[in-house]
């Protein structure tokens, strides 16, 4: 069995072959395809870093456009409960001015009713006064002529007749 080549330990021949062909190819590699190689990786790198910093890039973006929207919206909201409080304050303004109009209005109705009322009134009592003297005289005259038949009970109705006169038009 000592004959049989052993696989722990190479011979130096193949040791030396295999150590030609790998310079061969080490070369052939250092020449050819190294450099291609590392050029691809460079470009791939440079590529991958493009994206990065493009995709940096547009996620600022994106942030810049979400808070000039958040702003713009609360821009929005600001300029909503300012139209908001504007439109109440004019409301309440509108309410209070048709209140007081409507007061002056219902005052000045009121205070005609009244005037009227009164008008009214004063005219009632001179239709009535002026009725109740018809019918006084009225009365007068009846009773005068069943009761008054000398000249002595006629002078004495007369004056009684002018002192009541009198009397009324010092009242009044």
């Amino acid at each position: 069995m000592e004959n049989l080549p052993s696989i722990l330990t190479p011979d130096l021949g193949l040791l030396i072959w295999m150590l030609a062909a790998f310079l061969v190819v080490f070369f052939f590699l250092a020449r050819f395809g190294f450099p291609v190689i590392i050029k691809m990786v460079d470009e791939r790198k440079r590529y991958i870093d493009d994206s990065l910093s493009k995709a940096h890039e547009a996620a600022e973006r994106l942030l810049n456009i979400k808070q000039e929207g958040e702003a713009l919206i609360q821009e929005a909201r600001e300029q909503q409960a300012k139209i908001m409080k504007d439109a109440a304050t004019t409301r309440d303004a509108i309410i209070e001015q048709a209140q007081e109009k409507a007061r002056d209005e219902g005052a000045r109705i009121i205070s005609e009713a009244k005037k009227q009322i009164e008008v009214e009134k004063q005219s009632a009592i001179r239709d009535i006064r002026s009725q109740v003297a018809e019918l006084s005289i009225q009365v007068a005259e009846k009773i005068l002529r069943e009761k008054l038949s000398t000249d002595k009970s006629q002078m004495e109705m007369i004056d009684r007749l002018l002192d009541n006169v009198s009397k009324k038009e010092s009242k009044d």
